[in-house]
């Protein structure tokens, strides 16, 4: 066992043997404290050990259920919350779309306007944030996008800078980006689940694309010129660039240019449809999760599919999924416990909106070095977060949806995020290094972190989320 193992186990059985002991911490209930000793475990447990999170959160679920804090109904009722659903039949929509190569095609249409280095990097920007509506997940998404940069890689292969550059572009626009939608990471899903549980806030597909995509877009491409800028000089930056779809079809397995093939053409169209469905969800009222499922039976059925559901299901991430499920009731047990709210009751909350703001969203983005799992993250914090947030009088909508997407920036280790780790290391592709990741973490840490508290006391409030509790 190293030392940080042996440290979080430590700390762990030192606060559970605080918990346990009668008579400390009046007015801590029973239910609270088998809570809190749970919460805190599966903590050390995700900090400090190798363990897989899935197992941590399942072996939380399961004490919660069997000390009788929470029922099995609970437990096993996330599994068929809508949202799990949501995430199901999009990873199947995503199957579809990988399949035709659409990805490829769409991309090379883009990137074949490029003129100069700049508007190669927007452009390349602009296409990444797109593939938030295509493809659930951060880790789904860095995968699609992986063949397009090596096709621009071996395109751009005697300017290693470039090279170096669009390496450290890909992960940290997909990670930026990823708060578009609510289907863009799974700690969207548990901020959703937690806010549901805890104050009985709904927040939608529509709601969070309308909060979330001008973030998404703004943070992209504020990255994105922190990125050139850090990684680049100006010779490279003023050196023009044209890559043609050819070039990229040179280095590509799927076809890039040419006549569309009908599959392509009806996967194109379906997943249009599904997306106008789901951003039109007022108009219409049907749930998210059944246009997706709809989407997904179309994209896997034998006369219209590109993709055979048994293929499509091998896709999805199950491990994310039970993830979820169990964080979801680990966050229910915190709120009807009481512990959540005694945990915040001894805070010094009664702060300015926009100090308290500050404060979550720093934390939020500093989490990551500690917390390797984004959905960890918003497992431990979101809970906490709302409950201090409804004490402090802040909009706890507002305060759960700064920190999930404060939370998002993870880019300063190679361990950080799933996307960092795959394009750090690519055989035969030059690609950055912990250095190159310390230094864009320095500027775009801060940077990034005051985007979020711009939009959550400026922006947001505009579109029907106040600062202040309603």
């Amino acid at each position: 066992m190293n030392f940080r193992n042996a440290a979080a186990l430590c700390v762990a059985l030192s606060i559970c043997a605080l918990l346990i002991v009668p008579g400390n911490f009046p007015g801590l209930g029973g239910d609270a404290r088998l809570t809190l000793a749970v919460f805190v475990l599966a903590t050390c447990a995700w900090i400090g050990t190798p363990i897989d999170d899935t197992y941590i959160a399942l072996g939380a679920g399961l004490a919660l259920t069997v000390t009788g804090v929470i029922s099995s109904e609970t437990l096993f009722g996330t599994l068929g919350d809508s949202t799990v659903w949501l995430l199901i039949c999009a990873f199947v929509l995503a199957a579809a779309v990988a399949r035709t190569g659409l990805a490829g095609r769409a991309a090379a249409f883009l990137v074949g306007g490029a003129r100069g280095v700049r508007q190669l990097v927007h452009l390349t920007t602009a296409a990444l944030v797109v593939t938030a509506f295509a493809v659930p997940a951060t880790s789904g998404r860095a995968a699609l996008a992986l063949p397009v940069f090596l096709a621009l890689a071996k395109v751009l292969a005697d300017r290693k800078r470039l090279v170096v550059m669009l390496a450290l572009l890909f992960p940290t626009v997909i990670l930026l980006s990823a708060v578009a939608t609510l289907i863009g990471a799974g700690a969207h899903l548990i901020t959703v689940s937690v806010l549901w549980e805890a104050t009985g806030d709904r927040v939608g597909f529509t709601q969070w694309l309308l909060l979330g995509l001008p973030l998404a877009v703004a943070s992209s491409h504020l990255a994105a010129e922190v990125v050139l800028l850090t990684t680049t000089r100006r010779a490279d930056r003023r050196s023009p660039v044209h890559i043609t779809a050819d070039d990229i079809q040179r280095h590509s397995e799927q076809p890039v240019a040419g006549p569309w093939s009908p599959s392509e053409s009806r996967c194109a169209l379906l997943l249009a449809t599904v997306v106008i469905l789901w951003c039109s969800e007022p108009l219409h009222q049907v749930s998210p999760a059944v246009v997706a499922l709809i989407g997904a039976v179309v994209a896997s059925s034998p006369a219209l599919g590109t993709v055979r559901l048994k293929d499509a299901l091998k896709t999805v991430p199950w491990s994310l999924l039970l993830f979820m499920a169990a964080t979801m009731a680990m966050g229910v047990a915190l709120a009807d416990s009481g512990a959540a709210k005694w945990l915040v009751d001894g805070l010094p909350v009664k702060v300015e909106p926009w100090a308290f703001l500050a404060f979550v969203i720093a934390l939020s983005t500093a989490a990551h070095l500690v917390l390797q799992s984004r959905s960890a993250r918003s497992s431990v914090l979101v809970p906490l977060v709302v409950a201090a947030a409804v004490g402090a009088g802040v909009n706890p909508v507002a305060a759960a949806l700064a920190s999930t997407a404060a939370a998002g920036f993870c880019h300063t280790l190679p361990a950080s995020a799933k996307p960092v780790t795959l394009f750090a290391d690519l055989p035969g592709t030059p690609t950055y290094t912990p250095r190159d990741l310390l230094r864009l973490s320095a500027v775009l840490a801060p940077l990034t972190a005051a985007l979020v508290l711009l939009f959550a006391l400026a922006v947001w409030p505009l579109l029907g989320v106040p600062v202040l509790k309603p």
